[in-house]
């Protein structure tokens, strides 16, 4: 039970005060003229003004509720090294008989796990905290004990932003005298041009006591994609630089590793790695368009719209044979500069590609013949954009072109409606593979893309046929020949589905996935190994055409091999995920039908900034659990005991104590809260007993004046 009085004034309180007043300066009157009565007619006032306030006794029935002390384990990656999984155990198991002894008192764990993808990098203990706070009362708070390192990323600026007034306190696993070395990157590039370098910058670090100072020299080992490795010398917290080659497009990577030094905290954040994109510099495209006709600009603006490609575009608007009398001065056509474009520099083209092109005497045969040399010996790629000029006398096939075009005209023009599908190997090629609308593998499931009307008939000689059109015949046949890549598109009517047509289809996707096929874009190879790596669980990709694929060797960073088989997971992708030992570079090797494919990954750290920081520290959590009058202990008592070895401090739950904290002990504040369960309130001045009280002290005051 808990007993109160409460007040219910009857009239105003200022006139219960101004009465107050005039009745003390009446009384000090009375008494300063010794008159006889001026107690009682005190008393009587008093009694008046009591009337006038209404007091009421105000009883609670109160049941107590349980203080709340909440103990975050910090279980982050950092707390793994050494042996502080088998300490932060022994803190657990001593705390929850330690808590379990005092009364009151209700324990809430939280644990401050890994982070993943989502979320801030580093130890966010506070974080974990906040959450569990969300279903706890504040005023129920005895306090919050800390299970850590101390290297926490998320400490709030104030005790304001805790949101409770209660005392933090921190045992700290590991030992004061740790130290540890690892390399940090001051400066490194997110890509470069391939075929040439950048430079990168590192720094070696060290963290608590060490045997060696800051300039003691230290050995790297450096290890680029396709280069033997390297040693440097370096010093501590010298800066360092370090040429980085971009040997090909797509990711690159190198990896600088640290020796490690004895008595070293954990080699784990002794390496380095640096992944980069190399990107080639701007490709250029030789376009020609033939006769215009109504999609003689979709080529032109899909190019054009693609930041990497330069352009370079020619449309044949008045053939030689076309006579109308208009005199050479009068005309504003720019001459076709064949010689300079298909001799001198056709070495500088990635691309050549023939929109509705015939062979109307423009181009000499011996420019054909430099095409066809440019493909097959020196790498360049030809795409053939065809419709019914492609089915007679003047097609292209009829130059010396033919050797690398993969499929013959037969002369026939299908002129019906038709949907485009994807063949069964085009559901394997990159180009077409995941296609938005496709039909599903089999002929009872169409595309659902909207209607060509035009295709010419090819024989395809070789190549694959990735996609089909009216009557089944090829529509998109894809060569590769020697060093080169051809492409031949037997109809001229993509535009439609530029326009919307019935709805329209992917021309942007497959045009733009074509163009860079041809150009030898690395995402779009048809056979290709891909290592990737997430903390230490390594993903093989197989990227093939074939049926089958051949198993994968794994090369570990300590040069122990292992084999892989991987499982299909689509048409054309073979993939599986391993669980690797050790962090670093790992190599990936497997036969394809042309040769060795070869990947590399990382796997190590997911998260750098946790690993930056590994030593044991009191000094960042310090200033904020004074601020809270908590303390901060190490729990360790001898560092070359054994890990469950820990002294924890005396834990006491304390009511209206102002420290909280001390050598080899630590407080709770007990809040003593409650909860209302019933309320009985009894006034006590007034009715018949505050009227009989009020007469009484009158009656008396005017018996002492009569005597």
């Amino acid at each position: 039970m808990n007993w109160s009085i409460e007040f219910a004034p009857l009239v105003p309180v200022p006139l219960i005060w101004a009465a107050a007043a005039a009745a003390v300066l009446l009384v000090a009157i009375l008494l300063f003229r010794k008159s006889r009565g001026a107690l009682w007619r005190g008393l009587a006032l008093a009694a008046l003004i009591a009337a006038l306030l209404n007091p009421t006794l105000r009883e609670e029935e109160r049941e107590s509720l349980a203080n709340i002390a909440l103990v975050v384990l910090d279980e982050s990656t950092s707390q793994a090294l050494d042996k502080r999984p088998e300490q932060r155990a022994a803190i657990k198991s001593d705390l929850e008989q330690r808590l379990g002894k005092i009364k009151n008192l209700e324990v809430k764990w939280v644990t401050a796990a890994k982070q993943d993808a989502t979320t801030a990098q580093g130890t966010q203990l506070f974080a974990a905290l906040n959450q569990a706070l969300t279903n706890t009362p504040p005023d129920r708070i005895a306090g919050v004990i800390f299970v850590t390192d101390g290297q926490v990323h998320d400490i709030p600026k104030s005790t304001a932003a805790l949101g409770f007034d209660a005392p933090v306190h921190a045992l700290l696993t590991g030992t004061p005298n740790e130290f540890d070395r690892r390399i940090e990157t001051l400066k490194a590039p997110r890509y470069g041009l391939v075929g040439q370098s950048r430079d990168i910058e590192i720094a070696v670090r060290e963290s608590g006591k060490s045997a060696l100072s800051s300039g003691s020299p230290v050995t790297l080992k450096v290890r680029r994609e396709g280069r033997p490795d390297e040693v440097r010398t370096a010093a501590i917290n010298e800066p360092v630089s370090i040429e980085m080659p971009f040997p090909h497009a797509g990711t690159n990577i190198l990896e600088v590793e640290l020796e490690t030094t004895p008595g070293e905290l954990t080699p784990a954040n002794n390496r380095v790695v640096i992944v980069a994109e190399g990107v080639r510099e701007n490709l250029r495209v030789l376009l020609v368009s033939g006769e215009p006709h109504a999609g003689e600009r979709t080529w032109r603006n899909l190019l054009k719209s693609d930041a990497a490609v330069d352009l370079v575009h020619f449309t044949i608007l008045r053939p030689p044979e076309k006579q109308d009398g208009t005199p050479i001065n009068q005309l504003s056509l720019i001459a076709f500069p064949t010689k300079e474009l298909f001799s001198d520099k056709i070495k500088d083209f990635d691309l050549i590609i023939f929109d509705r092109y015939e062979h109307r005497g423009i181009l000499q045969l011996i420019y054909y013949d430099n095409i066809s040399r440019y493909v097959e010996n020196h790498g360049g790629a030809v795409l053939v954009a065809a419709g019914d000029d492609y089915a007679g006398m003047t097609s292209l096939y009829r130059t010396p072109l033919s050797p690398i075009l993969p499929a013959a005209p037969t002369g026939r023009v299908l002129e019906e409606p038709f949907r485009a599908k994807i063949t069964d190997e085009g559901f394997r090629h990159p180009v077409t593979q995941g296609l938005i609308g496709a039909n599903a593998i089999g002929p009872d499931r169409p595309a659902t893309w909207g209607h060509w009307f035009r295709q010419a008939e090819v024989r395809p000689d070789r190549g694959r046929v990735v996609m089909e059109g009216a009557e089944d015949r090829p529509l998109l046949v894809l060569d590769r020949k020697g060093k080169g890549r051809v492409a031949l598109l037997t109809s001229d009517h993509a535009w439609l589905w530029a326009r919307g047509y019935e709805g329209g289809g992917p021309h942007t996707d497959l045009l733009r996935r074509l163009s860079h096929w041809l150009m030898k874009e690395p995402d779009l190879e048809e056979e290709r190994l891909i290592a990737s790596a997430r903390g230490l669980k390594l993903t093989i990709e197989r990227r093939t055409l074939e049926d089958k694929v051949a198993p994968v060797t794994i090369s570990a960073p300590g040069g122990e091999k292992s084999e892989v088989t991987l499982e299909r997971e689509r048409p054309g992708v073979w993939k599986t995920t391993i669980d690797v030992k050790l962090p670093g570079l790992y190599k990936a090797e497997s036969e394809g039908p042309s040769g060795l494919l070869t990947a590399v990954a990382h796997a190590g750290i997911e998260d750098p900034r946790e690993m930056s920081e590994v030593v044991a520290a009191d000094q960042k959590l310090k200033p904020l659990l004074e601020a809270t009058g908590g303390g901060l202990y190490w729990t360790r008592t001898d560092p070359t005991s054994a890990g469950s070895d820990v002294t924890l401090p005396r834990v006491a739950l304390m009511s209206g104590a102002r420290v909280l904290s001390g050598t080899g002990w630590m407080g709770l504040r007990d809040r003593e809260a409650f909860v209302t369960k019933g309320v009985k309130l009894t006034p006590m001045f007034t009715g018949g007993f505050a009227l009989a009280a009020l007469l009484a002290l009158m009656a008396m005051a005017w018996w002492r004046e009569g005597r």
